[in-house]
C-alpha cells in the first residue's frame, strides 16, 4: 500500500504553512501527527494534492494558562497533554480521556489538533471538548475566528474549518473545582481500539443537589454527541443513584447508534445506559477534588 503522488510544503512558521493552504486550497492536507491521515491515504481513502508538513511550527507546540484559560496548540503531542501538570489542573477530563486514545507510541506522535480536525466520531477529545465548552481558534491567510466545540464537529470526518483554514488553538474555560467532579469512561473490543461506546461526564453539586450536569457521548453517532435531556434530568435533584439511572435511561433512548461486526446498536444503547450510570457516580466521588 502507498499514496497516489503528491507535492509536500514544510513550512517553519504559521504564516508560512497559511500561505501554502491559501495556495494550495481544498487540494492540500494538513500533516501533524498524520497517524490517521497517512493510513488513509495508503488505502488511497484520501488522494491530497499537495501535504502541508505543520510539524516544524514550534509556535503551534505549547500547553499554558492564559488569564484562567486553558491554552494548547494544535501541535501538542497528546502524550504531552496527557502528563501535564496544567491539563491535569485545569481540565482532568482531558487527562483522563487521553488515556484511551489507541496506544502510547501512537500518543508520542498524534496531535491534540490533529484529533480534533480529524472528527473520528469514535474519538475521545471531540466529546471532551463539547463537554467542556472548548474553543477553537482557527487561522488563515485572511485572519483568524474562533468556533465553539458544539459548532467545530459537522459530522462524520467533517468540521467547520475551511481548506485554506488551520486549527492553531484550543481554549478550554476555567475549571471549577469547588464542587464540580467529572468521568471518562468507555468500551471498546480491546485496549486501544476504537470505541464502541464512550461517555465524557461532569458534574456541579451543591449541598447534595446538582447543580449543572454535561454529558457527551462518542461512538454513538456521526459527532460526539451531547444529550441535553438527561442533562436536565439531573439538575435541581439530589445527585444519588436514582437520579443517574434516570438521567442513564434518557440518554440510552436518545442516542440512535448504528449496528456493525463489532456491536448491534441495542449493545451500544446498553453500554450507554450503563457507562452513563457508572460515569455519573465516579464524577460525584470526585467533586471538590482537582485530580483522581
Amino acid at each position: 500500500m502507498k499514496p497516489a503522488p503528491f507535492s509536500y510544503v514544510r513550512p517553519m512558521t504559521v504564516e508560512e504553512a497559511l500561505f501554502a493552504l491559501a495556495q494550495q486550497g481544498d487540494e492540500a492536507k494538513v500533516l501533524a501527527g498524520g497517524q490517521s491521515l497517512i493510513a488513509m491515504m495508503n488505502l488511497r481513502l484520501l488522494k491530497p494534492r499537495c501535504l502541508v508538513d505543520i510539524n516544524r511550527v514550534a509556535a503551534l507546540d505549547y500547553i499554558r494558562q492564559d488569564n484562567g484559560t486553558l491554552a494548547i496548540g494544535a501541535l501538542t503531542r497528546q502524550s504531552a497533554a496527557e502528563t501535564s501538570p496544567l491539563v491535569l489542573q485545569h481540565c482532568p477530563l482531558m487527562t483522563e480521556a487521553i488515556q484511551y486514545i489507541a496506544h502510547r507510541p501512537i500518543r508520542n506522535r498524534g496531535t491534540v489538533g490533529g484529533n480534533l480536525a480529524h472528527a473520528d466520531p469514535t474519538s475521545e477529545l471531540p466529546a471532551v471538548a463539547v463537554a467542556t465548552d472548548a474553543t477553537f481558534v482557527v487561522r488563515s491567510a485572511n485572519g483568524q475566528r474562533t468556533i465553539l466545540a458544539a459548532d467545530f464537529f459537522v459530522g462524520h470526518l467533517t468540521t467547520a474549518l475551511r481548506p485554506d483554514e488551520l486549527l492553531t488553538e484550543v481554549r478550554v474555560p476555567p475549571w471549577r473545582p469547588a464542587g464540580q467532579g467529572w468521568s471518562f469512561m468507555e468500551v471498546s473490543p480491546r485496549k486501544g481500539d476504537y470505541a464502541l461506546v464512550g461517555v465524557a461526564a461532569t458534574l456541579q453539586v451543591k449541598d447534595g443537589a446538582c447543580q449543572a450536569a454535561r454529558l457527551v457521548y462518542n461512538g454513538v453517532a456521526g459527532r460526539a454527541q451531547r444529550v441535553p435531556e438527561a442533562e436536565r434530568a439531573l439538575v435541581g435533584r439530589n445527585a444519588d443513584e436514582a437520579a443517574f439511572r434516570e438521567a442513564a435511561s434518557i440518554a440510552s433512548q436518545r442516542v440512535d447508534p448504528h449496528s456493525d461486526f463489532h456491536a448491534t446498536a441495542a449493545y451500544r444503547r446498553d453500554l450507554v445506559n450503563t457507562l452513563t450510570r457508572r460515569a455519573l457516580a465516579q464524577a460525584l466521588a470526585r467533586c471538590g477534588k482537582r485530580s483522581a
